[in-house]
C-alpha cells in the first residue's frame, strides 16, 4: 500500500510538463555581436545593448565536429544562423566585437553583413599581453 503511494507520487512529478520559455520583447533595434574565435571553434553571440544574450550559434551547434569546426566556412554558417535569429527578434543594426585569434573572424564578420544586419562599428577586443609572465628557467 505504501509503495503504491510512492509510485503514484513519482509518476505525477515525472509527468509534469516543463514551462515554456517566454520570448523576449525588444525595446530597441540595436545589439552587439560577440565573435569568439578560437583555434578549434567559433562562437557567435548576439546580445542587446545591456549585454543580455538573445541568440547564439557556433560551428559545433550547426553540426560540425572535429577539425571542420575550426574552418572559416563553419564560422560563416554560424554567424549567418545567429544573424537570422536576431533579425527575427527585431534587431537591425549591430556593433561587432571580435575576440580571439582563430581563422573564422573575417568570414563571420562578412556573413553578418551579408545576412542583412547593419554594422555600425567594429571592435577588436583580443587580449594582448604587455610583457606577460616571467619565463621559466633554462634547463641545466
Amino acid at each position: 500500500m505504501a509503495s503504491e503511494k510512492k509510485n503514484a507520487k513519482a509518476t505525477k512529478v515525472a509527468g509534469k510538463a516543463k514551462p515554456k520559455k517566454k520570448k523576449k520583447k525588444l525595446t530597441s533595434s540595436s545589439g552587439i555581436v560577440h565573435i569568439h574565435s578560437t583555434v578549434n571553434n567559433t562562437i557567435v553571440t548576439i546580445t542587446d545593448e545591456a549585454g543580455q544574450a538573445l541568440t547564439w550559434a557556433s560551428a559545433g551547434k550547426i553540426g560540425y565536429k572535429g577539425t571542420k569546426k575550426s574552418t572559416p566556412y563553419a564560422a560563416g554558417l554560424a554567424a549567418t544562423e545567429a544573424a537570422k535569429q536576431a533579425i527575427a527578434l527585431g534587431i537591425k543594426e549591430v556593433v561587432i566585437k571580435v575576440n580571439g585569434t582563430g581563422q573564422g573572424k573575417d568570414t563571420a564578420m562578412r556573413a553578418i553583413q551579408a545576412a542583412g544586419l547593419n554594422v555600425t562599428s567594429l571592435v577588436d577586443a583580443t587580449p594582448i599581453p604587455h610583457n606577460g609572465c616571467k619565463p621559466p628557467k633554462k634547463p641545466r
